[in-house]
């Protein structure tokens, strides 16, 4: 499968073809919804760190499958479909997500770390997408993604150029959120933070900004989860825990 699943309250997500420079085939984009479904239903895991196996996140799609299709009017039908289907199932796993990059994360690879919700790289991490150096037409849906992101002049830029963007720069863009020498451990200590705080709280933040991200109305959802809180007892314990100074206990999980 190419994908390595790794449990727990931190869970990872690990592209596994180090060969390859972790290129993304066909079967993975295809596999990767499934993967992620079964690790939103784990009522254990409450974030993943999505990462690749040696020094490199993912050089980008296996270009040998890009033609590869049967229809010869759309040879790239069915892998789009795919590849849409996978961004769209990570972008909207319902848990935070953490990319952790090191080395080149270009193209799918891209693809994959701007539908998590956060990324850290390494200073050595480099950054583009390359569809004007090969001549593919790159779909909307997955531009909004990185148009809400970055902005449009920045889009343009990686989408225009094909050029590769150093962590430092990518920071300055808003492209990645921490830079670091080790960012496994930096994701690592973040990720203990989240689990530490309300995850009701961090579930309603989530669906909010996807909500509002896809031009829908959050309020329903939001009123939802806030009277959730109030019924499952979480919002009082936050409470009753900073009056007393100490760590709360939150218990809620989803039903």
């Amino acid at each position: 499968m190419d994908f390595r699943v790794e449990g727990g309250a931190v869970a990872r997500l690990v592209i596994d073809r180090v060969p390859k420079r972790n290129a993304l085939t066909r079967a993975m984009w295809e596999a990767l919804p499934g993967l992620l479904a079964g690790l939103a239903a784990d009522d254990a895991v409450q974030v993943l760190l999505v990462t690749g196996e040696g020094p490199t996140f993912s050089a980008g799609a296996d270009i040998r499958e890009l033609i590869s299709g049967a229809d010869p009017a759309d040879p790239m039908a069915e892998l789009r479909a795919f590849n849409l289907r996978a961004q769209a199932a990570l972008r909207e796993f319902p848990k935070p997500t953490v990319a952790v990059v090191r080395g080149h994360c270009i193209g799918g690879g891209l693809e994959l770390a701007v539908n998590c919700d956060f990324r850290f790289a390494a200073p050595d991490a480099s950054f583009g997408v390359t569809p004007a150096r090969i001549g593919v037409v790159y779909p909307p849906a997955a531009i909004k993604v990185l148009l809400d992101l970055v902005g449009p002049a920045t889009t343009k830029y990686l989408l225009f150029s094909g050029e590769l963007l150093t962590a430092e720069q990518a920071e300055l863009k808003g492209l990645v959120d921490r830079v670091a020498d080790d960012p496994m451990a930096a994701a690592e200590a973040f990720a203990e933070t989240l689990v530490s705080r309300s995850q009701l709280t961090i579930r309603s933040a989530k669906e909010s900004v996807n909500a509002l991200l896809a031009g829908e109305d959050a309020e329903p959802a939001a009123v939802r989860r806030y009277r959730e809180t109030i019924a499952s007892g979480e919002l009082a314990e936050g409470i009753e825990a900073f009056t007393q100074k100490r760590s709360p206990k939150f218990l809620w999980h989803p039903r």
